[in-house]
């Protein structure tokens, strides 16, 4: 079983992106020599060399490419690690995980999350991308402290679920075709369309693929982007159509494309706020942040 050292991964990581063994052991303030024989024992422990020498610094060999890639992605998870833990040293009640669907995060959090750091600033929230049922089954096992989920009549004896907000799914089209003549029209005629989508692994991107496959079908997905607005403009352009919440578009949005409505019961998406009904450990910023959202879905 291999063993690594953190600190043979930074100075790896250092003297890999500068490309030269002297610069990358200023960047981590180490001898070069020093350096060096950190490499060579990494080196040993895979089994693979990780450099060559050049003329004008070092390369990086296959092995060390794959290296290369999982030493960034586990660092960065180190830092943000570190980010998560350091309000609790200074004294913060608590921190907060918060899961939520692309609906919820793409519209209506991000001001009721201006208005929750207004009246705390100190307090600290992770906010992660989830699908629905994998945001309840979280909540359910303590590895998130609050859910948006868009469910109806929801059913957990665990969970308590406090109504957000509503939206609703709709088709955007260009205008002059068909389909933007059409005051509604069901998710099927979407399988004919050159599709504009989320990208792979969005929550809407997978749920939308799933209707289409329960539907003996497909999406043709001409693009994938990284946002609701980007949809809507390419839509504008022609390039095809998109779906998204109707709470995604903007005044102006309708003078250059088509919203139709989606005949499927579906499209309408019951927002709720998702909370472990008896939580174990006390959380006061948490309960501060659900108090909010509850307020902000009465207005």
């Amino acid at each position: 079983m291999f063993h690594y050292d953190l600190t043979d991964l930074r100075v790896f990581l250092a003297v890999a992106e500068e490309g030269n063994l002297t610069r990358g052991a200023a960047r981590v303030h180490l001898a070069p020599s020093s350096v060096s024989l950190r490499i060579k024992a990494l080196e040993g422990t895979i089994g693979a060399p990780l450099l060559t020498r050049q003329a004008r610094g070092v390369g990086i060999t296959p092995a060390g490419q794959v290296l290369l890639e999982h030493c960034r992605r586990c660092l960065a998870h180190l830092e943000q690690m570190h980010a998560d833990l350091l309000p609790f040293g200074n004294g913060l009640p608590s921190h907060v995980t918060l899961f939520a669907n692309n609906n919820a995060i793409s519209s209506f959090l991000p001001d009721d999350l201006s208005r929750f750091f207004q009246a705390h600033p100190n307090a600290r929230v992770t906010l992660e991308e989830r699908m629905s049922h994998d945001i309840i089954g979280a909540v359910a096992a303590g590895r998130a402290d609050i859910g948006i989920v868009a469910v109806d009549a929801p059913r957990h004896t665990d969970l308590e679920f406090i109504p957000y907000r509503d939206d609703e799914l709709i088709i955007l089209a260009p205008l002059g075709t068909e389909l933007s003549r059409q005051k509604s029209a069901h998710f099927s005629a979407c399988l004919k369309q050159p599709f504009i989508s989320l990208r792979h692994g969005a929550a809407l991107h997978t749920f939308l693929m799933n209707h289409a496959t329960a539907l003996g079908g497909r999406l043709d997905v001409m693009i994938q982007v990284s946002g609701y607005r980007a949809i809507a403009r390419l839509v504008a352009s022609g390039a095809g159509i998109g779906i998204v919440p109707r709470s995604a578009l903007q005044p102006d949005d309708l003078s250059e494309l088509a919203a139709v409505t989606i005949d499927e019961p579906w499209s309408m998406r019951h927002l709720h706020i998702c909370i472990q009904r008896d939580p174990v450990v006390p959380n006061i910023i948490r309960d501060h942040l659900v108090a909010l959202l509850a307020d902000a879905g009465k207005v």
